[in-house]
């Protein structure tokens, strides 16, 4: 299938490794300009050769997700590097977040550094994007969330999934009659450079009985940054092989 992703341009943040990277590709590999952010300059650049070596050259551009002037000048120098930007990927963030899952371990700074990196540096990328976005009436947007929104065990780390689900609708609502739309995919435990074996057979608790690779999620996101996924705005994702038990709707 088409995805018509060609000559789209696209900002991935949190693109140096795991599923930003993944996404990174699998946009590329359509057809689109790509864009990778992150703070780690060595990460960059090395994500950067790996995805030169696959035949796509990508602007490597490093910040802070968390300081407001980082992730304004990030964007600007995006859409300077790329002649504009149709395409946000927001999946900066630590993985399973910085605070510890129990209450009495949780302090106010780790609350405070999992809220502002991942909540409000989606939003800031969001807000400096966007506008745009709206000038060719055309723009896709897609939150990288995880599993832990469905699920107990790691309290902030849900906080912090939930309120991008609520940052993701009103988003979506707001920003639809521009012609954008803003969904929200969920990955459970997958498959990245980083695995271990440990997390490999946790993960065959799930339905499918293995582990989602990167890719997979990636293949996902690229359809959401379609043309054809016109239909689908404010729509929370999961992607981690199916959890057993609940039903959601």
């Amino acid at each position: 299938m088409d995805l018509e992703l060609a000559g789209r341009r696209a900002l991935v943040t949190g693109g140096s490794r795991g599923i930003g990277k993944a996404i990174a590709r699998a946009l590329a590999a359509e057809g689109a300009e790509v864009a990778i952010a992150a703070r780690d300059a060595d990460r960059l650049a090395s994500a950067s050769a790996d995805l030169a070596a696959a035949g796509r050259t990508v602007a490597a551009l490093q910040y802070e997700a968390g300081d407001d002037d980082s992730v304004r000048d990030m964007v600007a120098a995006a859409a300077e590097a790329l002649g504009g930007i149709d395409i946000l990927i927001n999946n900066a963030a630590q993985p399973g977040g910085t605070a510890p899952p129990n209450l009495a371990a949780v302090t106010t700074a780790d609350f405070a550094t999992d809220m502002n990196v991942k909540v409000m540096g989606y939003l800031r990328c969001v807000q400096q994007a966007a506008p745009l976005m709206a000038t060719s009436g055309w723009g896709r947007i897609v939150n990288i969330g995880g599993l832990t929104a469905y699920r107990t065990g790691n309290m902030l780390s849900a906080v912090r999934v939930i309120s991008v689900a609520s940052l993701t609708k009103n988003l979506a609502d707001e920003l639809g009659p521009s012609g954008i739309t803003v969904n929200l995919v969920h990955p459970g435990t997958t498959r990245t450079e980083r695995t271990t074996p440990e997390q490999e057979s946790r993960a065959a608790e799930n339905v499918i009985g293995r582990m989602v690779d990167a890719e997979e999620i990636a293949w996902l996101v690229a359809f959401l940054c379609s043309p054809k996924s016109a239909g689908i705005t404010g729509e929370s994702i999961g992607c981690g092989g199916g959890i057993r038990g609940p039903i959601r709707y």
